[in-house]
């Protein structure tokens, strides 16, 4: 052992002999699978060239994890991975004049080694890149049986559009109407695109959150809810008026609030909407009018819900289903295409956003709805300060004046579907995926555009289809459809000359399913997608995690693609995850890490100085993992001063192979209170990690070892010493893994690495404190042994307040057992 602490060294030593052993990779379930499974798994990274402090904390957290269970006796998996494709590559392509390929492949190398320096026990056999061709193969598969399912459809649709990168962007791509990555004005352009059907999971992804109750943060699953916003409505059509020559006869709409359709005073639709191209091509409106609905259109779908109400009236008129009066239509930036029909029935006194609107345009307001069911009665089309948005009861509303809203919700949609008007249907919130992007560095779509055959998948034979490597990136649109020979092809069905389609698939389907993929052995990986042995042996993935920036999309797909990958045959799983930790940030200064900000931490900086068993310590003890984590370059300096008194403290401690057997009683009492301290931070530890105790507390796990560790510096006792040591170090070998093998290993040969019960003597109370209280007023505090008498326990408190006690008499004794001595006194 050397001298002094020198992490250098002895990180290095273990790092290359768990490589050399091969000492993370899982037990091959053919020889023991009826032995206890724990798949870990954190986010995969993006390669981008460098590990940053967010991968650290998610990384260690995960990690601790693993290494807790694997040396619990449990069948480990923890896997690593590279989601690989995506826009960034070509961005460094384009500046530094490299192919995508190489950049991404030469940024995996470089952080794979900065994840080994960390000393993180993933698993390197199952370890793969989603732009590897063995991976895109099985992909393109499930593409294709998606298509036959008619799960995928293409159709044609107004997209977010980079004129710089020439790509399509999805609307978390576009920040303040500008594309996120080269800050270009984005425009909505008319193009084709391929959709997987989500919607036909909405329901079934809505109700498999119930499932992950209790295993997920309950704030995830309210994101996730409510982005699949599932509505119970009315659906109906509101005729137009007739002396409108138009081929469009009427606009179909959708309400979640049938209850206030007397409220309704005039009718908003979507830019893109049928009736306002077709007024626009007969030139029934003003040139400054259809220059400001083409502006709109032009704007991001977010950027124009978050943006002032802006309208103007088209001039026509539809027809209310129940009154019969005449209702304006309005071209407005707040209705989007996308979200039903491109068409909503407009009720100003009972909703904010058509409040807002009627107010800035003086359209009629009429309230219908009134909190108190005696308010029989309201002034029509008058002035008002704000809507009424509430459930309440109806007036003005005809034969349902008097009903509350939820009895005329119910009505209303029967009397539509009685005249046969419209009808009570569900709607969701949820739109299915759009997948398909303009670049070069993704996933090709399998498919094949023939002339005779119309547009087919490749065979499944011919898979996978591979990126041409001869391309030239230069921003300048897709690089697929500028090759000259690659998107040649023969169709697979008909053989005659087509061409391939050049558009690549969105990232976030490659994050889909990558999880399931590791759950294969390596050596089947080019035979087929997922061994069924291994998933049933693995899934579900017992711990995720992840920031809680992917609450939304990543687990959102991942849990559809689940769901189809289960009904197309393929897994027998209905939700991937059970257990979710979303890890807060690493701040500094109050902000994000960032380079813009420059308030960037390199990992790689901290662990040459430091040694990544220090970065781990104060990765995990600074904060708990869900909550935010503020550096502090003194915590830092603290945990490595940590980690030196343990090392040299260690020559108090005795070489053995098992823990020495002591008897508790027979100790002092400092060595007793060392004792007590050191099993009750193994009684935490198997409370934290067996999740009796919530949210991976790590940093109270550590604080407890630390005031053990004090506790044991208190007293001189070797075999104290010895048996505090041994299971100081099982404690926190997952937490700062290559000191502990270096002292285990010095000391106890490992054998304390072999799980170690808790010694109940050293935990059971041998005394108990009582506070003392005259007339209620706390006079003093004592500690008595367990057991005394009645008689006892009050001559002892009598004896610690005999000051107070001159001069009056005791009136009353009351003893609450274990916590109070209370005397009544006059």
């Amino acid at each position: 052992m050397q001298k002094g602490y020198e992490a250098k060294i002895i990180e290095s030593k273990w790092q290359e002999f768990w490589q050399e052993n091969h000492s993370f990779e899982p037990d091959s379930i053919s020889l023991d699978s009826n032995k206890q499974k724990k798949y870990i798994l954190s986010m995969f990274p993006y390669p981008s060239g460098a590990i940053h402090m967010g991968h650290v904390r998610n990384y260690c957290i995960g990690d601790a994890l693993a290494r807790h269970y694997r040396k619990s006796g449990y069948n480990v998996l923890h896997p690593m991975g590279w989601d690989a494709f995506g826009m960034p590559a070509e961005n460094a392509a384009i500046k530094h004049k490299s192919h995508p390929k190489t950049w991404t492949y030469s940024n995996i190398d470089t952080m794979r080694k900065e994840l080994v320096t960390l000393g993180l026990s993933f698993s390197k056999e199952q370890e793969f890149a989603t732009s590897d061709p063995i991976h895109t193969r099985f992909e393109q598969e499930f593409f294709i049986k998606m298509w036959e399912k008619g799960l995928i459809y293409r159709k044609e649709a107004y997209l977010n559009y980079c004129p710089n990168d020439k790509t399509i962007l999805a609307n978390e791509q576009v920040i303040e109407g500008k594309c996120w990555r080269c800050d270009t004005p984005v425009v909505q352009k008319l193009m084709f695109q391929y959709y997987i059907k989500i919607t036909a999971y909405a329901d079934e992804l809505l109700t498999g959150l119930d499932e992950l109750e209790g295993h997920w943060p309950q704030q995830v699953l309210h994101m996730q809810r409510n982005w699949i916003g599932k509505s119970k409505g009315l659906s109906f059509k509101l005729e137009l008026d007739s002396t409108l020559e138009s081929s469009i006869k009427d606009l179909e709409v959708f309400t979640t609030r049938p209850d206030t359709i007397f409220g309704v005073t005039y009718c908003a639709v979507a830019p893109e909407h049928p009736i306002v191209k077709e007024l626009i091509a007969k030139k029934k409106l003003s040139k400054e009018v259809i220059e400001s609905i083409t502006a709109i259109q032009n704007t991001a779908a977010r950027e124009r819900v978050q943006s002032e109400k802006i309208g103007f009236d088209l001039g026509i008129y539809a027809i209310h289903p129940l009154t019969k009066e005449k209702i304006p239509v309005w071209v407005a930036n707040f209705v989007l295409m996308d979200y039903g029909s491109g068409a909503v029935m407009s009720v100003p006194m009972h909703d904010e956003r058509d409040f807002e609107f009627a107010k800035k345009y003086g359209l009629p307001l009429e309230c219908v709805i009134v909190k108190e069911k005696q308010d029989s009665k309201a002034s029509h089309f008058i002035e008002f300060d704000s809507p009424m948005c509430e459930d309440g009861y109806l007036i003005e509303s005809g034969e349902f004046s008097g009903k509350s809203s939820a009895e005329a919700r119910e009505a209303i949609i029967a009397t539509f579907e009685k005249r046969q008007l419209g009808k009570g249907v569900i709607n969701y919130r949820l739109r299915d995926w759009g997948v398909s992007r303009q670049r070069y560095w993704g996933a090709p779509i399998p498919m094949v555009h023939c002339e005779s055959c119309g547009i087919v998948p490749e065979k499944i034979e011919n898979l996978p289809v591979i990126l041409p490597e001869d391309v030239v990136i230069d921003g300048e649109g897709n690089p697929l459809d500028k090759h000259p020979t690659w998107k040649v092809c023969k169709c697979p069905q008909c053989g005659k000359e087509a061409l391939r389609e050049s558009d690549t698939m969105d990232t976030f389907i490659q994050s889909s399913w990558y999880f399931l993929r590791y759950t294969t052995p390596r050596e089947l990986w080019e035979k087929q997608a997922f061994d069924k042995a291994s998933l049933e042996y693995w899934l579900n993935v017992d711990e995720y995690i992840g920031g809680i920036e992917h609450a939304i999309l990543h687990l959102l797909y991942a849990r559809f693609f689940t769901k189809v990958l289960r009904d197309l045959g393929y897994v027998h799983i209905n939700e991937p995850f059970k257990n979710l930790l979303t890890q807060g940030m690493v701040l500094k200064n109050g902000a994000k890490m960032s380079k813009s900000k420059g308030n960037v931490v390199n990992p790689n900086d901290i662990i040459t100085r430091y040694g990544a068993d220090t970065a781990r310590l104060f990765i995990l003890f600074a904060a708990p993992p869900m909550r935010e984590l503020e550096w502090n370059d003194s915590a830092l300096e603290g945990a490595f001063r940590f980690l030196k008194r343990l090392w040299e403290r260690a020559s108090n401690a005795l070489t053995c192979e098992k823990k020495p057997i002591i008897t508790h009683s027979e100790l002092s009492k400092q060595e007793q209170y060392a004792r007590v301290k050191v099993y009750g931070a193994l009684q935490k530890s198997n409370d934290i990690f067996s999740k009796k105790q919530s949210g991976y507390a790590f940093n109270t796990l550590i604080a407890a070892s630390m005031e053990a560790f004090n506790a044991l510096n208190e007293q001189e006792n070797p075999q104290v010493w010895t048996e505090g040591y041994f299971i100081l170090l099982h404690i926190l070998e997952p937490i700062v893994p290559h000191i502990c093998w270096e002292l285990s290993n010095n000391l106890f040969a490992r054998a304390n690495f072999a799980p170690i019960s808790v010694d109940s003597a050293a935990l059971q109370k041998q005394s108990v404190c009582y506070a003392v209280t005259i007339n209620g007023k706390k006079r003093a505090e004592i500690e008595l042994a367990l057991g005394l008498s009645n008689d006892e326990i009050l001559a002892k408190a009598k004896k610690s307040v005999a000051k107070w006690l001159e001069n009056v008499s005791v009136v009353k004794e009351i003893i609450v057992p274990n916590k109070l001595v209370n005397l009544v006194v006059k």
